[in-house]
């Protein structure tokens, strides 16, 4: 009997709220980040900053800290702040481009172990300064940083292929998978504005290299969404719009040669040039300027990603087969670098009337 008491003091003890191991989160007292910007400090250190209180009516502060751990940030951000902050609403870590080239798979790793961060928060790369962003537009723009988690949560949902959108476990994913290399948004900033510049592009943890807004293009057609809700091509005086892509990727035996046909359904939104697209013989010829634009320009990017030695477009899940031992990521990259790239494109297009 004495030890049935005993050990339900023991519970009660150490079930209840006086317990030294339950963390007080009563909402007065707290408040939830919604992001982390990362860039480099001085001295080699670490510059975190981020935008408090978050989603209230109160007065907004910037607040910026250079530390030697990211870890040090979360604690030393308590002391500067009079509520405690929490990571528990971190939504967003948004990385400026000097700092990717020389380290983030560390920085990734540590915000994906902490219990407390959903590996849902979008990652953003950022040409530029962040910090000045935030100070100009935060005193004319209420709520900037859930206006930015609204913003990427959009693109993320509607999948409009207007620009690449990354998760952490996304990220992760990617970065142990063999024949994939993951991909980041990357966007410019400065004191008036914060506008996408293209993707991001890495081997396997390595920050190597961007494809520009153009360029960005053929990636959402043959890797990413395979839509573009609007796809201008200004030299040709056309915009195409709902745009939707099928694309049938295919490596030979002895993988010397990649061939890549894309089918293109969409419709001409726009134009301003000299044809009469009224005319069959002239919109056939309207078509194959188009064909001869998307299978140049889908041409440039398989290259850089041949030069680069990278597989964000993941050709090599397309050498799969259940008669056949998969390589090993050096001995595909080496021979990916080399191949013959030959791409196709069928375009079928609805005129501008209808």
């Amino acid at each position: 009997m004495k030890t049935i008491l005993y050990t339900l003091c023991f519970l009660l003890v150490f079930s209840g709220c006086s317990s030294p191991f339950v963390e007080d989160n009563t909402v007065e007292e707290i408040a939830p980040v919604t992001f982390w910007s990362l860039n480099q400090g001085k001295g080699g250190k670490l510059e975190i900053t981020t935008l408090v209180p978050p989603v209230t009516n109160e007065k907004k502060q910037v607040l910026t800290l250079n530390v030697d751990l990211l870890k040090q940030g979360k604690k030393e951000f308590n002391l500067k702040f009079y509520r405690e902050l929490k990571l528990g609403q971190l939504r967003m870590l948004i990385i400026n481009e000097k700092l990717a080239k020389k380290e983030i798979i560390s920085l990734i790793d540590t915000i994906l172990s902490d219990p407390d961060v959903s590996p849902r928060l979008f990652l953003v790369l950022v040409r530029g300064s962040f910090e000045d962003f935030l100070e100009n537009e935060g005193k004319v723009q209420k709520n900037l940083d859930y206006y930015l988690y609204r913003m990427f949560r959009h693109y993320e949902r509607r999948n409009q292929g207007e620009m690449s959108i990354v998760n952490l476990h996304e990220f992760m994913e990617k970065v142990y998978s063999p024949y994939s290399d993951p991909v980041l948004p990357i966007f410019k900033a400065d004191k008036d504005n914060f506008t996408y510049e293209g993707t991001a592009l890495f081997n396997e943890n390595k920050y190597v290299g961007s494809i520009n807004k153009r360029e960005d293009q053929m990636f959402q057609l043959i890797a990413n969404d395979h839509y573009l809700k609007n796809l201008p091509i200004p030299h040709l005086k056309v915009s195409l719009g709902q745009v939707r892509s099928k694309v049938h990727m295919q490596v030979d035996d002895h993988f010397k040669t990649l061939n890549i046909h894309v089918l293109i359904k969409g419709r001409i939104d726009e134009y301003r040039g000299h044809r009469n697209i009224l005319s069959r013989s002239e919109m056939n010829k309207m078509t194959d300027d188009i064909q001869s634009y998307l299978q140049r320009e889908t041409v440039g990017l398989v290259k850089e990603t041949q030069r680069l030695k990278i597989e964000p477009l993941e050709v090599g899940a397309h050498t799969y087969s259940p008669l056949t031992h998969p390589v090993t990521r050096k001995v595909w990259l080496d021979h990916y670098e080399k191949m013959k790239v030959h791409v196709k494109y069928s375009v079928k297009i609805e005129p501008l009337s209808l």
